[in-house]
């Protein structure tokens, strides 16, 4: 949102109001508070009128800082809050009360006659709220906060959630504001109001609701964030690097959590509004058996129930007569499954009157239920701010999972109307982004308890701040081309720069039918994603329809993705401990290389492999490999960074490289994602440098690898029964039985 009207100007109607001098501080052990008037207090006549700003300055845990800019302070409290996690480390406030530090960071107040607030490491500045940055706006008699925060000289800005535009932020106005836009526009399904820098630092604005962001666009050399109210929160969180920045922010607000490993193979969807029932349903499975395409899940989309009556959480009866039965058939094919929900209830489900009798649905001011016609006739949404209303969806649920169902595909949770009343009174603006956080919560509780603690997955489509907790997360609506496959992995990159931890999207695209070329080279970016989903809008998406090497693109990949579930599944408990996504920008995997701060059309998949997808028909592909001697996974051919490579892919292929010193453990298994990692599992070696020391954990094995002039050594803490060696020069593996093993020549 803008205020300003240039450099020298407001825009009509505005009026500001900043803190130009510290007029007092109160120091307490672990916070400062500073009263700031917003003019200039010459004689006492000065003291007699405001506005009069007070910053408060706290640390929730080390290296993060929090400040509170507040106008009017007799406000009644507003829900809802995001849940954010602090720790013991206490804040030290300096004797003159102007600095306050939290593990390396520091802010401190400039005291004078102007307003400057620095935040600090080492004595360098991070950055700085300098005079007229932090202030009150007012503006069609709605009162905002407004705070800028200015971007040194090759600043730059990522994050914002799932966002389909440039990766970098920097010249874009952003609204944290969930809609269901699909993926070509501004507008996003996951809005997240944290961002990160390659400066060291990044910044989290602790409000539910709007936020706007003026990203080096209203002030170029600033990023400007304001909200509507008498009062903001936010925090500086220090890095140094874009990893810890992530760890600390998913630390504060909720780490994701470990999906099942079942999880990370193929989902095979019916599609949207395609004709199906259970013939159908065994007819694609069965063509997957036959075609030897491994296939975990299998997800039944919207039409598993009866038209107008989403949800009520009943099979259909006329294509679906025996659910239970159907439900067993397919899991003796050792499959897991899945059906899509969403949070509303249109008229015609019995469940409506349920849920007005209940309390359950959300309601207008006027006590009336809120509905519409949009999506479906006179819906209306489920009031996840009431738990009897959260406990009742909830028991819809348990009886699905007592059927057979495995997960849930999330779906919606976006518009989320503002002119309605909640049980628990939360605010509606601040509950439209928050929405989806009840809604997946809910859904996310329910399979914990009924499956247990990592067999939880769901596919949800909208998020906010603490989303993350509750994975995998998919792109939404994206159509059948190559422009919106770029911008799709653009959404997932940015939302792995946001705090989550895996990420997925329709492979071939969502509306629309994909012509062969592209469906074979989006299977290639989709099974080398975290989680990997045939879907469509109108037409399927088994790849016999496309052609027969489609099959054989698919088979390939997804056996592919099998052997590596080893190495992904480190990649998972990655994210999971640390926040750090699966599939990651280039510019968070090395942060310190100019010529990766822009890139978005590759990515590093985990720690070791880079993944750059074909976006044409011909296969023509460029990509930039980092410093070191890469391996092309699939030919073994050495390439030396830093450069830029221009090379032609057919379609069983993608550039595929290994990172210098790597020990690439490949499993044993190519037809499932869940198996015992161990057993079998060949440590392929990459690029080792004489002298390095490489430690890879598979299962409940530790390999400490090592190399020493011509020979590699390998120890193992708990052996599995049979493992192996590879090099990339394509000789035969080198088998081991017991606890070591010496490769001579290398």
């Amino acid at each position: 949102m803008k205020f300003s009207n240039g450099y020298w100007l407001l825009r009509d109607g505005v009026r500001a109001a900043h803190p130009v001098e510290v007029y007092d501080l109160t120091a307490e052990p672990d916070r400062v508070v500073v009263h700031a008037p917003t003019h200039r207090i010459r004689h006492r006549g000065d003291l007699l009128k405001g506005p009069v700003a007070t910053v408060e300055f706290s640390s929730p845990m080390a290296d993060v800082i929090g400040v509170s800019v507040t106008h009017f302070e007799g406000g009644l409290p507003r829900e809802p809050q995001f849940a954010l996690t602090t720790t013991d480390d206490e804040a030290q406030v300096s004797d003159s009360g102007s600095t306050l530090t939290s593990g390396a960071l520091s802010v401190r107040l400039h005291r004078g006659d102007t307003w400057q607030i620095d935040f600090v490491v080492g004595g360098e500045v991070l950055t700085t709220s300098g005079p007229k940055g932090m202030g009150f706006m007012s503006l069609d008699g709605k009162h905002h906060v407004r705070e800028q925060l200015d971007l040194g000289v090759g600043s730059l800005v990522y994050g914002l959630g799932e966002r389909f535009g440039p990766l970098v932020r920097n010249g874009q106005v952003v609204d944290i504001w969930n809609a269901d836009a699909g993926t070509s526009s501004e507008q996003a399904y996951k809005n997240v109001p944290f961002y990160l820098t390659n400066s060291g630092y990044g910044v989290f604005v602790n409000h539910p609701g709007q936020v706007s962001f003026e990203v080096a666009s209203e002030s170029v050399s600033r990023v400007q964030f304001s909200v509507e109210g008498q009062t903001m929160e936010y925090f500086v969180i220090y890095g140094p690097t874009p990893k810890e920045i992530i760890r600390k922010y998913t630390a504060l607000t909720g780490k994701p959590a470990l999906p099942p490993a079942w999880s990370f193979g193929l989902w095979l969807s019916t599609s949207f509004t395609t004709d199906y029932d259970e013939k159908t349903v065994s007819e694609f499975v069965d063509g997957m058996i036959e075609r030897d395409l491994p296939l975990s899940v299998f997800h039944f989309d919207c039409f598993w129930m009866r038209e107008f009556n989403w949800c009520d959480f009943e099979w259909d009866p006329r294509t679906f007569p025996d659910p239970e039965g159907m439900l067993e058939r397919l899991k003796a094919r050792d499959l897991h499954i899945s059906v899509w929900i969403n949070p509303y209830v249109a008229q015609r489900s019995p469940l409506f009157a349920e849920g007005v009798e209940g309390g359950f649905l959300l309601k207008k001011p006027n006590g009336d239920v809120w509905q519409w016609d949009l999506w479906q006739p006179g819906m209306a949404l489920v009031d996840f701010t009431n738990p009897a209303a959260r406990a009742w969806y909830a028991s819809k649920l348990d009886a699905l999972l007592e059927q057979g169902v495995d997960c849930f595909k999330t779906d919606f949770g976006e518009r989320v109307p503002t002119d309605v009343a909640y049980f628990d009174g939360s605010d509606p603006e601040r509950m439209h982004n928050y929405y989806t956080y009840l809604y997946n919560q809910t859904v996310f509780d329910v399979l914990r308890k009924r499956r247990g603690d990592g067999e939880a997955v769901v596919f949800a489509r909208s998020a906010t701040t603490g989303s993350q907790q509750f994975p995998v997360h998919w792109g939404g609506d994206c159509e059948s081309t190559y422009e919106s496959m770029a911008e799709s992995l653009r959404g997932g990159l940015s939302l792995g720069l946001s705090g989550f931890g895996y990420w997925s999207h329709d492979i071939g695209g969502f509306e629309g039918t994909p012509d062969p070329a592209l469906f074979k080279r989006w299977i290639a970016f989709g099974m080398l994603s975290s989680h990997s989903r045939l879907h469509g809008s109108s037409s399927y998406r088994v790849p016999w329809l496309f052609d027969e090497e489609a099959v054989d693109v698919l088979r390939v990949f997804s056996k592919l993705k099998a052997r590596l579930m080893p190495y992904l599944w480190n990649a998972a408990l990655q994210a999971s401990t640390d926040g750090t996504p699966m599939m990651r920008a280039m510019a968070l995997e090395f942060p310190d290389d100019p010529a990766c701060t822009h890139l978005e059309r590759q990515y590093m998949l985990g720690d070791s492999l880079l993944v750059a997808p074909v976006f044409s028909d011909d296969g023509e592909v460029s990509y930039y490999v980092p410093e070191g001697v890469w391996t092309d996974f699939f030919t073994g051919e050495e390439i030396h960074g830093p450069r830029w490579v221009k090379t032609t892919c057919d379609f069983l292929t993608v550039p595929l490289l290994v990172r210098p010193n790597t020990v690439l453990p490949l499993g044993a298994v190519d037809d499932r994602p869940d198996y015992a990692y161990a057993d079998g599992v060949t440590l392929q070696m990459y690029g080792l440098a004489d002298g390095a020391r490489v430690t890879t954990v598979v299962g409940g094995s530790t390999f400490h690898t090592r190399r020493d002039g011509d020979n590699v050594h390998v120890d193992v803490e708990s052996p599995p029964a049979s493992w192996q060696v590879a090099f990339a020069d394509g000789e035969e593996p080198v088998k081991a039985t017991g606890a070591a093993l010496t490769v001579g020549g290398v």
